[in-house]
């Protein structure tokens, strides 16, 4: 008998999950997500509450492979179910930081004593939301808060300054 690496991943109540060939769609009460799993060569099944994820060959990567596609799953899951939700504060010493969404742009006026406004863009459907010192990046789809989260703390990176004395920035506090 030849073992191939497999994962099973289990479908909460409120959950429905549709298998079309590779494409996984998850439909919550927070929304839908759609992903497609085609080139990673594995096999995707739906059995009453719970999707299984199988290997078609043995090896290392084989069961690498089926390990993050479960986590994928899981992550669609969880964002159609409860959401993903990142905390980032504003950190200054001197010049006070003003942050402002405007459309699918982040703002950040003063970082720095700079006249020039610096903008990070926000991803896909993900809402930002300014709260004081505060920003609450929320969404349904865990890589579309996070590539905003860091957009914008990619926004207020410094570089060529000693990162010891130079702190003032947008940084990730806490992921719920």
């Amino acid at each position: 008998m030849v073992d191939f690496a497999s994962a099973r991943v289990q479908i909460p109540d409120g959950v429905q999950v549709e298998l079309n060939a590779s494409a996984v769609t998850v439909t919550g009460p927070k929304g839908k997500l759609t992903r497609d799993f085609s080139h990673t060569g594995l096999r995707l099944s739906v059995d009453g509450n719970a999707i299984d994820v199988a290997a078609t060959m043995k090896g290392k990567k084989q069961r690498a492979i089926v390990g993050t596609v479960a986590s994928h799953i899981r992550n669609m899951i969880k964002g159609v179910t409860q959401g993903h939700v990142y905390k980032m504060k504003v950190v200054y010493a001197h010049f006070p930081i003003t942050v402002k969404v405007a459309g699918k742009d982040v703002l950040i006026e003063n970082f720095m004593g700079e006249r020039s406004k610096r903008r990070a863009k926000i991803v896909g459907n993900a809402k930002v939301t300014v709260q004081g010192e505060e920003l609450l990046i929320e969404g349904v789809d865990k890589e579309e808060v996070g590539q905003t989260a860091a957009n914008i703390h990619m926004a207020t990176h410094v570089k060529k300054m000693d990162p010891r004395v130079f702190q003032d920035g947008i940084y990730l506090a806490e992921r719920v």
